[in-house]
Protein backbone atom coordinates (compact mmCIF):
# COMPACT_ATOMS: atom_id res chain seq x y z
CA UNK A 1 0.00 0.00 0.00
CA UNK A 2 1.18 3.40 -0.53
CA UNK A 3 3.34 2.71 -4.04
CA UNK A 4 0.55 2.85 -6.22
CA UNK A 5 1.99 3.33 -9.47
CA UNK A 6 -0.31 4.85 -12.04
CA UNK A 7 -0.02 4.40 -16.29
CA UNK A 8 -2.20 6.86 -17.52
CA UNK A 9 -3.35 7.51 -21.48
CA UNK A 10 -2.56 11.21 -22.19
CA UNK A 11 -5.87 10.97 -24.13
CA UNK A 12 -7.58 10.73 -20.60
CA UNK A 13 -6.84 14.57 -19.96
CA UNK A 14 -8.47 14.92 -23.34
CA UNK A 15 -11.72 13.55 -22.61
CA UNK A 16 -12.10 15.65 -19.16
CA UNK A 17 -11.44 19.32 -20.49
CA UNK A 18 -14.05 18.16 -23.50
CA UNK A 19 -16.60 17.44 -19.98
CA UNK A 20 -18.69 21.00 -18.70
CA UNK A 21 -16.86 22.57 -15.69
CA UNK A 22 -19.46 21.43 -13.23
CA UNK A 23 -18.99 17.49 -14.87
CA UNK A 24 -15.36 17.92 -14.51
CA UNK A 25 -15.06 18.47 -11.18
CA UNK A 26 -18.24 16.01 -10.11
CA UNK A 27 -15.41 12.66 -12.17
CA UNK A 28 -12.61 14.62 -11.36
CA UNK A 29 -13.69 13.66 -7.85
CA UNK A 30 -14.30 10.29 -8.41
CA UNK A 31 -11.26 9.48 -10.39
CA UNK A 32 -9.40 10.51 -7.08
CA UNK A 33 -11.62 8.51 -5.44
CA UNK A 34 -10.80 5.71 -7.25
CA UNK A 35 -7.04 6.29 -7.31
CA UNK A 36 -7.31 6.50 -3.23
CA UNK A 37 -9.19 3.27 -2.42
CA UNK A 38 -6.33 1.69 -5.36
CA UNK A 39 -4.25 2.88 -2.89
CA UNK A 40 -5.32 1.18 -0.04
CA UNK A 41 -5.58 -2.16 -1.35
CA UNK A 42 -2.88 -4.69 -0.51
CA UNK A 43 -0.37 -5.92 -3.45
CA UNK A 44 -2.23 -3.61 -5.90
CA UNK A 45 0.70 -1.36 -7.26
CA UNK A 46 -0.31 -0.92 -10.68
CA UNK A 47 -3.34 0.92 -11.83
CA UNK A 48 -4.14 1.87 -15.61
CA UNK A 49 -6.14 4.71 -16.59
CA UNK A 50 -7.34 4.50 -20.20
CA UNK A 51 -10.18 4.91 -22.45
CA UNK A 52 -12.76 2.11 -22.75
CA UNK A 53 -15.92 3.35 -25.67
CA UNK A 54 -14.08 6.77 -24.98
CA UNK A 55 -14.49 6.63 -21.25
CA UNK A 56 -12.19 7.08 -18.58
CA UNK A 57 -11.22 3.45 -17.48
CA UNK A 58 -9.75 2.25 -14.32
CA UNK A 59 -7.99 -1.59 -14.49
CA UNK A 60 -5.84 -3.51 -11.96
CA UNK A 61 -4.99 -6.78 -13.06
CA UNK A 62 -7.02 -8.73 -10.43
CA UNK A 63 -10.32 -6.76 -11.12
CA UNK A 64 -12.72 -5.78 -13.28
CA UNK A 65 -12.81 -2.32 -15.42
CA UNK A 66 -14.76 0.70 -14.13
CA UNK A 67 -15.46 3.06 -16.26
CA UNK A 68 -16.22 6.93 -15.43
CA UNK A 69 -19.04 8.98 -17.38
CA UNK A 70 -21.39 11.87 -18.14
CA UNK A 71 -23.92 11.79 -20.87
CA UNK A 72 -25.49 14.96 -22.38
CA UNK A 73 -28.45 13.23 -23.00
CA UNK A 74 -28.81 12.68 -19.11
CA UNK A 75 -27.26 16.28 -17.98
CA UNK A 76 -28.21 15.81 -14.47
CA UNK A 77 -26.29 12.88 -13.59
CA UNK A 78 -23.30 11.25 -13.79
CA UNK A 79 -22.34 7.09 -13.25
CA UNK A 80 -19.48 4.62 -12.29
CA UNK A 81 -19.94 1.67 -15.16
CA UNK A 82 -18.98 -1.89 -13.85
CA UNK A 83 -18.71 -5.08 -16.10
CA UNK A 84 -22.10 -6.33 -16.62
CA UNK A 85 -21.75 -9.94 -16.96
CA UNK A 86 -19.92 -9.64 -13.14
CA UNK A 87 -21.80 -10.13 -9.69
CA UNK A 88 -20.07 -6.24 -9.06
CA UNK A 89 -23.84 -4.24 -9.35
CA UNK A 90 -25.86 -6.59 -8.17
CA UNK A 91 -24.03 -6.82 -4.69
CA UNK A 92 -23.77 -3.65 -4.83
CA UNK A 93 -27.81 -3.52 -4.87
CA UNK A 94 -27.99 -5.86 -1.75
CA UNK A 95 -25.76 -4.07 0.46
CA UNK A 96 -26.36 -0.82 -0.66
CA UNK A 97 -29.81 -0.84 -2.21
CA UNK A 98 -30.40 2.09 -0.26
CA UNK A 99 -27.74 4.38 -0.64
CA UNK A 100 -27.49 4.63 -4.21
CA UNK A 101 -29.39 4.57 -8.17
CA UNK A 102 -28.50 1.59 -10.07
CA UNK A 103 -28.82 1.29 -14.04
CA UNK A 104 -29.54 -2.44 -14.48
CA UNK A 105 -26.57 -4.62 -13.55
CA UNK A 106 -23.74 -2.30 -15.05
CA UNK A 107 -24.15 0.83 -13.32
CA UNK A 108 -24.08 3.18 -9.97
CA UNK A 109 -25.53 6.99 -11.13
CA UNK A 110 -25.35 9.73 -9.02
CA UNK A 111 -27.19 13.46 -9.57
CA UNK A 112 -25.48 16.07 -10.14
CA UNK A 113 -26.79 18.07 -6.92
CA UNK A 114 -26.21 15.00 -4.49
CA UNK A 115 -22.76 14.24 -2.12
CA UNK A 116 -21.48 10.96 -3.03
CA UNK A 117 -21.39 8.56 0.09
CA UNK A 118 -17.86 8.18 -0.14
CA UNK A 119 -16.89 5.23 1.84
CA UNK A 120 -19.99 3.42 0.67
CA UNK A 121 -18.96 4.07 -2.65
CA UNK A 122 -14.93 3.30 -1.78
CA UNK A 123 -15.95 0.23 -0.98
CA UNK A 124 -18.02 -0.51 -4.21
CA UNK A 125 -14.72 0.33 -6.10
CA UNK A 126 -12.36 -1.77 -3.81
CA UNK A 127 -14.59 -4.50 -4.94
CA UNK A 128 -14.35 -4.38 -8.24
CA UNK A 129 -10.28 -3.25 -8.49
CA UNK A 130 -9.76 -6.81 -6.49
CA UNK A 131 -12.79 -8.74 -8.10
CA UNK A 132 -11.37 -11.48 -9.66
CA UNK A 133 -10.07 -12.52 -5.75
CA UNK A 134 -13.39 -11.55 -3.94
CA UNK A 135 -15.98 -13.14 -6.44
CA UNK A 136 -16.32 -16.05 -4.95
CA UNK A 137 -17.31 -14.49 -1.81
CA UNK A 138 -21.21 -13.84 -1.08
CA UNK A 139 -20.98 -9.74 -0.92
CA UNK A 140 -17.47 -9.45 -2.42
CA UNK A 141 -16.18 -9.04 0.94
CA UNK A 142 -17.89 -6.18 1.62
Amino acid sequence: MGNLQIKSNPDVALVFQNYPSDVRTKLSNLRSLIIEAASEIENINHLEETLKWGEPSYLTKKGSTIRIDWKAKSPNQYAMYFQCTSRLVSIFKMVYKHTFQFEGNRAILFPMKETIPKNELKNCIKAALTYHKVKHLPTLGM
